[in-house]
């Protein structure tokens, strides 16, 4: 059952407009930047979903094995019915694993998913529709960093938050700490947080094995965001399409080039759109000239250690109550309880 989608699409294009020329219109010798919610229009959530397919992209099969290990015990660390409320849910490909494990303890579960591409929640509402009967699905369209969001509490429930993919890492650790703030504004003691992020290499460890045993190493990290088959690059300057298509812009996609690399310092992966050659593109009125070389900074995907994490959580409100990681390091999903 899918309830009626909460949109706020007039709202979204006025924010891509200040978001673009905030991080367009930066002086000479200043790094431009645009902010990686852009990449979701519906193409890009399609690309996106292609990415998670792709045999370098471990994310998404690994939270998925733990998720498909632990769904049983993390509703069971809830103790009452509960409702799912998911930031950045996208088509909620891993979310079933959950929705069905609440299915065992109780007649229906509300599923709550607030995302930016409308297409993404409608796939996701009727694929999760179709599977699960007792599902029922209320979506919102919205930008869960600006904009206002709502999450429902049917009665003697609990909320279950959401906000695995490793999705805050996309965001420096100052607006990583806001989001969950924000987040932990809709809920009360008995609540709780699943939140799944992506680790950070074994420092000194190119090769991935360490006397015969798998580890993350960097080159393994850096493959997960330039695949051989160009899908991430696509996917990258897709948002330059997206900026036309909203915006009235006239970049031309294969004039930037697609580049990915490894900030140890500040424990990331950034994604640049490389500009292939002196040009100058118009936007909301303004020319916007690019040297030979010069980059477009479009995404940050943070990679955290377990510390990291646990003192992320308790600046934001939260107290792990289970922490899950597989066996080489790669991923790791904790759940918190409000406190």
């Amino acid at each position: 059952m899918t309830r009626a989608t909460i949109d706020s699409t007039a709202t979204l294009r006025d924010a891509i407009l200040r978001e673009a020329l905030e991080g367009l219109l930066k002086p000479a010798g200043e790094q431009k930047s645009l902010p990686a919610w852009l990449f979701y229009d519906e193409r890009g959530s399609a690309l996106f979903e292609q990415i998670t397919t792709l045999p370098e992209y471990y994310l998404t099969r690994t939270e998925r094995s733990l998720l498909a290990a632990h769904a049983d015990e993390i509703i069971a660390q809830m103790g009452v019915p509960v409702t799912l409320a998911e930031l950045g849910a996208g088509t909620a490909a891993k979310t079933g694993l959950l929705l069905r494990a609440a299915l065992h303890s109780q007649p229906e579960v509300l599923y709550q998913p607030i995302d930016v591409s409308a297409s993404a929640l409608r796939e996701a509402a009727e694929t999760l529709g179709a599977e699960f009967p007792g599902v029922i699905v209320a979506p919102q369209v919205a930008n869960y960093i600006t904009e206002a969001f709502t999450i429902e509490r049917p009665a003697q429930q609990r909320v279950l938050a959401l906000y695995i993919g490793s999705s805050i890492g996309n965001f420096p650790p100052a607006e990583q700490l806001a989001i969950l703030r924000k987040l932990r504004a809709h809920l009360v003691p008995g609540d709780a947080l699943l939140l799944g992020v992506d680790l950070a290499p074994t420092p000194g460890q190119e090769n991935g094995r360490t006397n015969g045993h798998a580890h993350k190493s960097v080159t393994t990290l850096l493959a997960a965001y330039d695949d051989a088959a160009g899908v991430t690059a696509a996917f990258n300057r897709n948002m330059l399409v997206h900026l036309n298509r909203e915006l009235g812009s006239d970049f031309d996609p294969a004039r930037f080039l697609h580049r990915a690399l490894w900030n140890a310092a500040q424990s990331r992966i950034e994604m640049h759109l490389v500009s292939d050659g002196a040009q100058t593109v118009h936007l909301g009125g303004h020319a916007i000239h690019f040297a030979d070389g010069e980059t477009i900074h479009s995404e940050n995907s943070c990679k955290f250690t377990v510390e990291t994490v646990l003192t992320l959580l308790a600046r934001s409100g939260f107290k792990p109550a289970l922490s899950l990681t597989d066996p080489a390091g790669f991923f790791s999903v904790t759940l918190a309880t409000a406190s």
